[in-house]
């Protein structure tokens, strides 16, 4: 029912939502709510969690491998609108509480037949629109940030740790990304989520980006991985004064999430060079919506250097067939 994200001729497991990079939504026309009422699931999916969480406790009670739970959102609803005047995107994002159990609770079991015969992904990502599912089929809303150097002009290409949990681990990604999550996302003061500041967590935590470097930082895009099931917020991150010898250093020193990636690649921040690192890499090892992003974020700045004329983004498409022809894709 949504349509997929195509690039260097490969239709990913992206639908893009809202965004084609040629304008940022800017930080004021993100409403998001939050209700403090948690998701309720089915009777017989609730059996799946609990059988999760108990595996979860018995691993941690054996001194095993296990995964932590943590608290969460759930997706209730997404609307897109525009302003009166300039007819600027407004993007309203409505959130409630669910744990990272309820994330698995769906996401680990897409595939698995429920008692009417159906499974998840069937009854309620095909047989109607994934954007309408429940709010408990929505338990996970991940901010997605590629980086830019602007001091050497290099874009940055992470690849997910095997040690990550979930079916996207040693594939590449974003360059940072991270999940809502409510002990770091929800301000005490009882002010709103600021998906902003969720993408700068994402750089400092991954990537060692601190409060004192200088950023420009925009939203361009809402997606939905249709493969995993997962929103995702799309941003561009450019560091003017760092460079990746810079970056490099940093980790060598330590960061509180070092261990979430395993491989880093920076390349020349121009489209062709981004499109072809995209099109050399096996189409499987990326993440479903990893490319659409790096996409806008190549429009954008295309757009920026042709003083914000929208056309810019033909330099893209430019770009791209000429890395299609060189492949003979």
């Amino acid at each position: 029912m949504r349509d997929r994200f195509t690039v260097v001729g490969r239709a990913t497991g992206c639908h893009l939502f809202e965004g084609d990079g040629t304008r940022p939504i800017h930080e004021e026309n993100v409403r998001v709510r939050y209700t403090p009422e948690r998701v309720e699931f089915p009777e017989e999916i609730g059996a799946w969690r609990r059988s999760i969480e108990a595996e979860e406790e018995r691993k941690e009670a054996s001194g095993l491998p296990h995964r932590w739970n943590n608290e969460r959102f759930a997706v209730d609803r997404v609307v897109v609108t525009r302003t009166h005047l300039a007819e600027e995107p407004v993007f309203s994002l409505s959130l409630r509480d669910a744990d990272y159990f309820d994330f698995l609770t769906t996401s680990l079991n897409l595939e698995r037949q429920q008692e009417n015969g159906l499974t998840l992904r069937k009854q309620y990502l095909e047989d109607r629109d994934p954007a309408e599912a429940p709010a408990w089929m929505n338990c996970s809303f991940g901010v997605n940030v590629a980086l830019e150097t602007g001091k050497d002009g290099r874009i940055l290409f992470s690849r997910r740790s095997a040690q990550v949990a979930g079916p996207n681990s040693a594939r590449w990604n974003s360059s940072a990304n991270e999940g809502l999550a409510r002990e770091h996302d929800l301000p005490k003061d009882g002010s709103p989520v600021r998906l902003h500041a969720v993408a700068r967590r994402a750089l400092y935590e991954e990537l060692a980006v601190h409060r004192t470097d200088k950023l420009g930082l925009e939203l361009l895009g809402f997606g939905l991985d249709l493969v995993n099931h997962q929103w995702a917020g799309f941003f561009r991150a450019v560091l003017p004064d760092l460079d990746e010898p810079t970056l490099r250093l940093r980790w060598t020193r330590g960061a509180t999430d070092k261990w979430e990636h395993d491989r880093f690649e920076f390349v020349d921040a121009d489209p062709e060079s981004v499109l072809g690192f995209i099109a050399d890499k096996p189409e499987d090892r990326w993440t479903p919506c990893a490319p659409a992003l790096f996409y806008l974020a190549l429009v954008r700045g295309a757009v920026e250097r042709g003083n914000g004329d929208p056309s810019g983004r033909f330099e893209v498409e430019q770009a791209e067939q000429s890395v299609m022809s060189a492949r003979g894709l």
